[in-house]
């Protein structure tokens, strides 16, 4: 009942209508946040989680032990509140929550804002974004990874590209700037980051045509303080990099996924940077394409330049690095130095000195194999220690023929080429300062690609800016989940999952680590010394985001957020809280094929009788649900999903749909019949027919 009448008074607040007695109570029942110190926000504080990373070093650790070996069994839920929002095709829940002085803040990807208390579960205000699906142009469904908190204010950044500061205790609008173009494919995405009086957030747009940027603003007013481009432009450091007789370098990419950490002893601002554009036509641009694929460090205060280390030179494979950089100090050759790491997408972890970029263990510069229609750099960096997925393709597909045994950095032009894929994405890492082991979700997995003339055309705003086209063999991919130890750079251990690894990571001093599972809803934990899993505890949907964790009354919690939504798969809408003295049990298993469980059958998908498709609609679930995986033509995409094929019919179309295949979860969670009646029409009398 508690929850049915907080939701209500948000609702009437939003429309004028609630009483001032319970705004007040509301506004009372909350703590505003101070001006963090920089103490504050580089220690794990015990009875919060007040930033994304849960320090300023993005370490996603906390020293809380109650929760242990010996006691974790004893982990149930407290509550589970339902925030409805973000259920449609489009959303792609990644949030980690932010928790303050008994209240927990999280967003969904349909940028909605809840403050809800732990002792209750009762949503104290919510915020609306009101934002439809013709609002935003992006490239791989809707996102939100957090929030930001200071001073007062939570702030978010929209897909569309806003920036904006709430009022902690009401979410009242305080203020809200524009500051970049969502029709041009920009968003925000990343989890705002507070420090000293400043908001910092990098700018979203990969694939579409974009030139990446992370900016400061004054938390009082959102007055820009600076910007640093990502892409060079004429007359600063490494524009030089970039062709002199195009302007290729304004749609270069180089988006940043995520929330940068900080060291406010050196006053040095840390991210890594998406790849460029256009994505597989490197033709148009010779040379290195900086600061594309590469690890940066910038001055907090003045957003200038201080170095960068680049991972991948001209990329055309889609190597980029969207993992959030860890900060950490550990002992080399008796020496103890502050060093970073940054999980690729090539499937290396990179390791470097964070004063001087310097690597902290080797990193060789080879010779790879060459396209000149491609310009393809004459090496590469090759990481010494070992590689968290597979370097080259086991298998060749049924269809294709492996060249230079699909060994990573092969480059192709008009054949198809197939080489390793994924390595490590978006979800944030994990490290234990008392190990130096870092936690990494990964997946093992392969592509294909080839360039065209497309390439020397300019982004059209419209589509995705990749001058060429994936193609896609619909290979099965396996999750991989790593320790690994960044002193030496080699692997503790691993364990495998059955399908793509898609979970951030927490790792605590009671020697656990925390994640999420994509494939069966669940949460677990693992023994962080050898990967045993000690629990788990299955929810109602995935949960992409991390958990965070916090002291509240005296005892230890977990909360995290089973949002769903990955690449089709099952939504939710769920904000869970465990603890050892909770008396929720698990939600029970049900079949509901592809390898994707939930609580009962998938229903069956059929053509509704006597119905005419909306091909308009079906083009419109497409472009939000498939086309990450399957490409704008139906021949593969991003996602290695297999290539479409005009041989099936509605009902053939609709059946997969209804049951998954290889590596495709079932629709059926997602969609009703008339929805996939019109996705599976616009294909067979649209995309494929043409």
């Amino acid at each position: 009942m508690g929850n049915r009448i907080t939701r209500l008074c948000a609702l009437l607040a939003c429309a004028g209508m609630l009483s001032m007695a319970q705004a007040v109570f509301a506004a009372e029942a909350i703590t505003p946040a101070p001006a963090f110190s920089i103490a504050e926000l580089s220690s794990p504080q015990q009875d919060g989680w007040i930033t994304n990373g849960g320090t300023l070093s993005n370490q996603r650790y906390s020293p809380l032990d109650q929760i242990n070996h010996d006691t974790v069994s004893e982990l149930k839920g407290v509550w589970r509140v339902g925030l409805d929002s973000a259920l449609d095709f489009r959303h792609n829940n990644q949030a980690q929550p932010l928790v303050h002085e008994g209240v927990i803040y999280i967003v969904t990807s349909q940028d909605d804002v809840f403050a809800i208390t732990v002792d209750s579960g009762d949503i104290l205000w919510e915020y609306r974004s009101g934002l439809n699906a013709e609002d935003a142009f992006v490239c791989c469904g809707w996102v939100s990874r957090g929030l930001g908190l200071g001073e007062g204010k939570v702030f978010l950044g929209r897909v569309d590209a806003k920036l904006m500061a709430l009022d902690q205790q009401t979410g009242e609008v305080v203020w809200e700037i524009q500051d970049a173009e969502p029709e041009a494919g920009y968003s925000l995405t990343a989890a705002p980051l507070y420090f000293d009086g400043m908001i910092i957030t990098g700018y979203s747009g990969g694939d579409l045509g974009t030139r990446g940027r992370v900016k400061a603003y004054d938390v009082d007013n959102g007055e820009e303080i600076w910007t640093f481009y990502t892409i060079p432009g004429p007359g600063e450091f490494g524009h030089d990099t970039w062709p002199q007789d195009n302007d290729v370098w304004q749609w270069g990419g180089a988006p940043v996924w995520h929330t940068p950490a900080l060291d406010a002893e050196l006053g040095m601002l840390y991210f890594s940077t998406g790849n460029a554009g256009p994505v597989l036509g490197g033709g148009v641009r010779p040379g290195d394409n900086l600061f594309t694929a590469s690890i940066l460090a910038i001055d907090v205060y003045t957003g200038e330049y201080r170095w960068h280390f680049q991972e991948v030179h001209h990329d055309i494979w889609d190597y980029d690095a969207p993992n959030p950089i860890i900060l950490f100090e550990a002992e080399y050759d008796g020496e103890m130095r502050k060093g970073l790491a940054q999980a690729g997408k090539t499937g290396w972890v990179y390791i470097l000195d964070r004063i001087t970029g310097e690597p902290l263990i080797g990193i060789e510069e080879r010779p790879v194999p060459q396209e000149p229609r491609q310009a393809t750099s004459a090496t590469q960096p090759y990481v010494i220690g070992d590689a968290l997925v597979s370097l080259d393709v086991k298998y060749a597909p049924e269809e294709y023929d492996l060249i230079n045994d699909g060994r990573i950095f092969t480059p192709f032009y008009e054949t198809t080429v197939f080489t390793p894929l994924a390595g490590v994405n978006w979800p944030p890492s994990a490290y234990d300062p008392n190990t130096n082991y870092m936690f990494i979700c990964a997946t093992d997995s392969a592509n294909a690609a080839r360039a065209d003339a497309s390439q020397y055309e300019a982004p059209t705003f419209e589509g995705q800016f990749l001058g060429g086209a994936y193609v896609g063999a619909g290979l099965q991919s396996r999750g991989v989940y790593s320790a690994i130890d960044l002193k030496t750079n080699r692997l503790v251990w691993q364990r495998q999952f059955n399908n793509g690894c898609r979970s951030g990571s927490l790792a605590t001093g009671g020697g656990l680590v925390f994640m999420g599972r994509r494939d069966d809803d669940r949460i677990i934990a693992l023994d962080t010394a050898t990967g045993e899993r000690l629990w788990e505890f299955r929810m109602d949907a995935p949960a992409n985001s991390g958990v965070s964790t916090f002291m509240h009354k005296g005892e230890q919690y977990l909360v995290t957020y089973a949002g769903g939504g990955l690449f089709g798969g099952k939504k939710g809408d769920g904000v869970w809280l465990f603890s050892l003295d909770g008396t929720l049990n698990e939600v029970p298993s049900g079949p509901s094929g592809g390898g994707m469980r939930g609580p009962g059958a998938a229903p069956t998908l059929a053509v509704p009788e006597d119905r005419t498709a909306d091909v308009a609609n079906g083009k419109t679930i497409y472009n939000q649900s498939c086309v990450y995986c399957h490409g704008e033509t139906g021949e593969g995409g991003h996602g290695g999903g297999a290539e479409l094929t005009s041989a099936l019919d509605v009902q053939a179309i609709m059946n997969i749909l209804s049951t998954g295949r290889n590596g495709m979860p079932p629709f059926s969670m997602v969609l009703d019949s008339e929805q996939a009646h019109d996705v599976s029409t616009y294909l067979t009398t649209d995309l494929l027919a043409r």
